[in-house]
């Protein structure tokens, strides 16, 4: 997979349902907003619009509907449009006054006939044909209260958020997670005793619910889709069980094997069940700074793979916690901003002492562009040395705009290293290593080793670790 062409698929995608966009009411569900956010940015969202005011909601029950000044919407949604996702359109579109509506969404119309039960011999008669986007154009005319104003149903595959141009995520994917043990047990109950099975390893397609079966084929259609655009003819790999019936089910979706007839390259797809190894996910033993800018910021709201950085030290408001959100709060995303960009790429890839290293480096050559006073200072790199460096640009109002992406990143940086889950860090670390070298002492029972090594690794830096004030009592770790 060329690390340009997952890139320029979200681009190209967006590009198509931004087009649709022009002086129009915009709706987003979270999952097509995180990968705007990443892929474009809003700056593309707002030029795509046109008008003064950009009108932006989230697609929801609540939301508000168009006024009369308002005749366009355009609705851009990441799922099936069928059940709740409906009655929500037709509810907002019957307290508005829209007379021309787009619904977009990352499904496609192969996978909604899946999901209306249509057999795969009468599906693959109707290539060409889009009857349930035709039908649901018709009820959006409906809803609007004239059949002569104009509705268009359209497939954009808005599956992936960029987060680097080697690195893709799959936000409305983010509650897809691997079969477990006790999910077999589950399975069994709706089968009769004959057909019952003992292990993860026997678990097939037809052993699985109409509901999960369904998000697979959303996924395994969104990567169909991307192989497309990449001109590749795919070989599915899969490690675990679950990975099994997701490689299994992208090599027999009919739309894929008419595309692998055409295609001129190739590429490897490797499945593999997140759950095969989650001592990777919840270790501490990554010396990456992002992963611990990711762990210890809060999340930024309705996204899955971004975090709130807190601005009001760029602003003239006192650093309290009351005044934290009275300013929008900053992020990792930069998708607009070629240095800010340079720079997350690198913090994703290397060490956090280089990574912090890089941060002052930027922010370094970024006030030396302003010609802002900036007093050098070699050796470690501390937090209050990054916060002077950004402090420059605080009262600068150009300087501030030409480098805000940076910014962003560098106070990432620095709250990270303040806070007080970073200090702990190690602390973890070396509980996990303990753990681990006291693990096959078979004369001890497990719960004993991990109360010992526990009590070792904390009583070191009592400061730093308390059980009882950070309401981390031990007993609570056993489930």
């Amino acid at each position: 997979m060329s690390a340009p062409g997952v890139l320029s698929f979200t681009q190209q995608v967006w590009e198509q349902v931004l087009a649709k966009m022009k002086r129009a009411l915009v709706y987003l569900d979270a999952a097509c907003a995180e990968s705007l956010h990443w892929g474009c940015g809003s700056t593309r969202l707002l030029e795509a619009v046109g008008s003064p005011a950009c009108h932006l909601r989230e697609f929801e029950p609540d939301a508000a509907g168009g006024g009369a000044e308002q005749p366009k919407a355009v609705f851009v949604l990441s799922c099936l449009l069928k059940g709740r996702t409906v009655e929500t359109l037709r509810d907002i579109i019957r307290r508005s006054h829209f007379q021309y509506c787009v619904v977009v969404t990352a499904v496609s119309h192969a996978v909604h006939l899946t999901a209306n039960h249509v057999p795969a011999a009468a599906a693959a008669e109707l290539e060409g044909q889009q009857p349930v986007f035709e039908q649901l154009e018709e009820k959006l005319c409906e809803w609007m209260g004239n059949l002569n104003y104009t509705a268009e149903v359209l497939h954009a595959p808005l599956l992936l958020a960029p987060v680097a141009p080697y690195l893709a995520l799959t936000p409305s994917f983010a509650s897809l997670f691997p079969l477990l043990p006790q999910d077999v047990h589950l399975l069994n109950s709706a089968r009769p005793d004959k057909r019952r099975m003992g292990s993860l390893a026997e678990v097939d397609a037809t052993a699985l619910t109409p509901e999960l079966l369904l998000q697979i084929r959303c996924l395994v259609s969104g990567l169909s889709s991307l192989c497309e655009h990449l001109g590749v003819r795919e070989e599915c790999f899969a490690v675990g069980s679950f990975s099994r019936i997701i490689a299994s089910d992208l090599a027999n979706y009919a739309p894929a094997k008419n595309r692998r007839k055409t295609a001129s390259g190739r590429a490897s797809v490797v499945f593999v069940d997140r759950t095969l190894d989650l001592t990777g996910a919840v270790g501490h033993h990554g010396d990456n700074l992002v992963e611990k800018i990711i762990s210890v910021l809060p999340q930024l709201p309705g996204h899955t793979n971004d975090v709130m950085v807190n601005m009001v030290e760029l602003t003239a408001l006192q650093a309290k916690e009351e005044n934290h959100n009275m300013v929008a709060p900053g992020c990792l995303a930069q998708s607009n901003d070629t240095a800010a960009k340079a720079l997350w790429e690198a913090l994703l890839s290397t060490k956090h002492k280089e990574a912090v290293m890089e941060v002052r480096r930027h922010l370094v050559e970024a006030a030396s562009r302003e010609n802002l006073p900036i007093k050098m200072s070699m050796g470690r790199v501390t937090p209050g040395q990054l916060t002077s460096y950004i402090q420059l640009f605080k009262n600068n109002h150009k300087a501030l705009m030409n480098h805000c992406g940076l910014l962003q990143l560098g106070l990432a940086t620095v709250q990270t290293l303040k806070h007080p889950q970073t200090a702990k860090w190690d602390n973890f670390l070396a509980f996990e290593r303990l753990l681990l070298q006291n693990f096959f002492i078979k004369e001890v029972k497990l719960e004993i080793q991990v109360k010992h090594v526990w009590n070792y690794t904390f009583s070191q830096s009592d400061s730093l670790f308390s059980l009882r004030r950070g309401n981390h009592e031990l007993d609570s770790l056993f489930l």
